[in-house]
């Protein structure tokens, strides 16, 4: 894929810069194989792929590894088996992390395509939205090695599921999807939200008489019921792991593993990194009520809370994610101020589109309710309670809105989408293909549009602008140690 074809080159001309981030000891003697691999594909292991590629060769050795939940990295430890038993583990890890995420970053795009296509049900748009997660502002982070890939995989797969009534895969997924990014909790309001507006819409088509309570008190423990189970399936991956962790670093009996190679040892020490047993004390968190260490890591080591990244030396990261946080609260006004009535009703009240069976299409279409305001919470908590800067990959990774709005601002305000073969100016459009306008293949929009540039509205350009712009200075900046999102 392109991703890695570039930051192979700007890793190759740009030195790395010295950053002060996790960097564990690379122990054993590397080959001249694994200075190619790292040649190649070192860009891929920055800031937080260390953490990755530690936990899979080394499990959660540091408390700190325990921020980082397990799929990932246990997919990557399994793909390492692949690969030459010469290669040092840093390698083989390196080569799986690349493999795999280029898979799923694929299959993530298909399950966006698909996912639009049910919603939004305009082939056109869910298309462009495939296209612009593909050239997305987080594209650096679906080819490192880091979970956003699989994370929304995973996701994207579930909501798809979800839509096509298919509840039990799309419970298991979301399942999965918790097991690789924390944030993947949330997803259980996909499930409440469905029984309950399932419920709200029978009651709306049927009133209840006297005589059907007893059914009608059926179908709410039914609901109820299963909503409750899927909602546990979707929190037991984070809760078993944070069992674990707590039996590896609070258990009776937990003492230093003695077979932690020492440079380990010693970076622990010089960098104030609790190993399980290493001083004999048990972590604070292991005596709290709820001994939650997911929360415990995220406020001692990363200083995340409410409003704490709100100082002054933090407005260059605010402006690094200004355009995001733009982009989706311009999405929620959008949606808010078009449907003013299906939002105070919570999308409980069928429209009169709906009773006609015709609801509107389109990202302000009743469907697209759920998904828009799964993404202002998710922008609103990013925020004010975590390091601003990573919204960019935490919304492109989790949220479909991020290129559904986008594609529907395209496809509404720039007329080149609209040109059946020539625009206004007289002259016939590049990289059109002649069988786009029939029920083929569609051509690929987003060249379309980069072809013809000095066409665009400022609009387009401001939109294709920040794609490219944060896809192109992603591959530059975070393969070579620099700061980004």
């Amino acid at each position: 894929s392109l991703p890695l074809v570039f930051q192979a080159v700007f890793n190759l001309l740009i030195p790395d810069h010295y950053a002060d981030a996790f960097s564990p000891p690379r122990l054993g003697s590397p080959g001249p194989w694994d200075a190619l691999v790292e040649r190649l594909l070192g860009g891929l292991g920055r800031w937080d792929a260390e953490h990755f590629l530690f936990i899979a060769e080394r499990g959660s050795l540091f408390e700190h590894s325990c921020a980082f939940l397990p799929l990932f990295p246990l997919s990557l430890r399994a793909l390492a088996c692949l690969w030459p038993p010469q290669l040092q583990p840093r390698s083989r890890l390196l080569l799986s992390a690349a493999l795999l995420n280029s898979l799923l970053s694929v299959l993530a795009a298909a399950a966006l395509y698909g996912l639009g296509r049910a919603v939004l049900r305009r082939r056109a748009e869910a298309f462009l939205a495939a296209l612009l997660f593909s050239l997305g502002p987080a594209s650096v982070f679906m080819a490192a090695a880091y979970s956003e890939s699989m994370f929304a995989f995973l996701a994207f797969s579930a909501m798809w599921q979800l839509e096509k009534g298919q509840s039990w895969l799309g419970g298991l997924l979301f399942c999965l999807a918790s097991g690789a990014r924390a944030n993947g909790l949330v997803n259980a309001g996909f499930f409440l939200y469905s029984r309950g507006r399932r419920f709200a819409l029978q009651l709306q088509v049927g009133p209840a008489s006297v005589g059907k309570l007893p059914l009608m008190w059926k179908q709410v423990l039914g609901l109820a019921s299963s909503a409750a189970l899927m909602c546990a399936g979707i929190f037991l991956p984070f809760a078993l792991f944070q069992y674990y962790a707590y039996v590896r670093f609070c258990g009776p009996g937990t003492g230093l593993d003695q077979t932690v190679p020492e440079p380990l040892l010693q970076l622990a020490r010089d960098k104030g990194y609790r190993v399980a047993g290493m001083d004999g004390a048990k972590p604070p968190w292991c005596s709290q009520r709820f001994p939650v260490v997911y929360s415990y890591v995220q406020d001692t080591y990363w200083n995340v809370g409410f409003l704490r990244y709100f100082e002054l030396r933090q407005i260059p990261n605010f402006l690094l994610a200004l355009p995001v946080t733009l982009l989706g609260s311009w999405a929620a006004w959008t949606y808010v101020s078009t449907n003013p009535r299906h939002c105070l009703t919570l999308g409980l009240e069928r429209s009169e589109s709906e009773e006609k069976g015709k609801p509107r299409d389109g990202f302000c279409g009743p469907a697209a309710f759920v998904y828009v305001v799964h993404a202002t919470a998710l922008l609103a908590f990013g925020f004010s309670c975590m390091h601003v800067q990573v919204l960019t990959r935490f919304l492109g990774s989790s949220s479909p809105v991020l290129y559904w709005f986008p594609a529907h601002l395209l496809q509404e305000h720039e007329p080149l989408l609209w040109s059946a073969g020539t625009p206004a100016s007289g002259k016939p459009l590049l990289g059109k293909s002649p069988s786009s306008c029939g029920e083929g293949t569609p051509d690929n929009l987003v060249v379309r549009l980069l072809l013809n540039w000095r066409s665009l509205t400022p609009l387009s350009k401001s939109i294709l602008g920040f794609f490219l712009c944060y896809w192109l200075l992603g591959l530059i900046l975070h393969c070579n140690f620099f700061p980004w999102t």
